[in-house]
């Protein structure tokens, strides 16, 4: 039960993509945008990349994991090589929790509109489960832990929820992240296997501390990349 609340309450404070724009949920479970199928022509990101973000506060380094979260990554990644995050804001700041950006229109409800199709990019829920042997899994693609009946703490996802990580905003619906993303301010477990991790901070930690409702990020810039790792998978 403290589970279930708690979970309810994060949902609460990570917000959506499309419900703040309306709030009756039989509308939006029938008018919610798609996620396209993993193999539908969606960047991917093979190995990992450095993306600086330079913010007002200054700069945050953020390593992102196209091994474990290949579509979340190459999603990321896209958009910050199409300059899309460029002066956008962090609209959402919870203490403790999560600082949010990504969104272009600055209130909790925009996405990225992709101009080859001029229709919203949505990207499936990706995670990537540890087996019970300790080893990565097979990545879960639209499905959340809850959903499947695992156990995040016996089978813990491959990324996690630590301070500091990188994740995807959605609504309820798994399938609705499109470029909207949050960094974590402190162990958030509860949502380990119902967000979708793609990487972590691994510099300017200070920095997103200091991140206030409205602070712009300037500019997301690729640094590098390196080749793919590929995990030793159990099904």
């Amino acid at each position: 039960m403290i589970r279930s609340v708690c979970m309810l309450a994060c949902v609460a404070l990570l917000g959506s993509l499309t419900a703040c724009a309306d709030t009756d949920s039989s509308a939006q479970t029938r008018t919610a945008p798609q996620a396209a199928a993993p193999d539908a022509g969606l960047p991917q990101l093979k190995g990992k990349a450095i993306v600086e973000l330079k913010t007002v506060k200054g700069p945050i380094t953020v390593e992102v994991d196209g091994d474990n979260a290949p579509i979340t990554a190459g999603n990321f990644v896209d958009l910050a090589k199409r300059k899309f995050f460029d002066n956008l804001t962090f609209h959402r700041v919870v203490p403790g929790f999560v600082i949010q950006g990504g969104d272009p229109l600055g209130n909790g409800t925009g996405g990225f509109i992709d101009p080859a199709t001029r229709a919203q990019r949505i990207i499936p829920l990706e995670i990537r489960p540890t087996g019970l042997d300790g080893k990565p899994g097979t990545i879960l693609y639209s499905r959340t832990y809850s959903g499947e009946g695992l156990d995040s703490v016996k089978q813990p996802p491959v990324l996690l929820h630590t301070r500091g990580a990188l994740a995807m905003a959605r609504s309820q619906n798994p399938n609705s992240a499109s470029s909207q993303f949050y960094i974590t301010l402190a162990n958030t477990n509860q949502l380990n296997g119902e967000y979708a991790v793609f990487g972590k901070v691994i510099k300017g930690m200070e920095v997103v501390d200091q991140i206030r409702v409205g602070d712009k990020l300037l500019s997301a810039t690729v640094i590098s990349q390196t080749a793919p790792t590929a995990p030793n998978s159990t099904p």
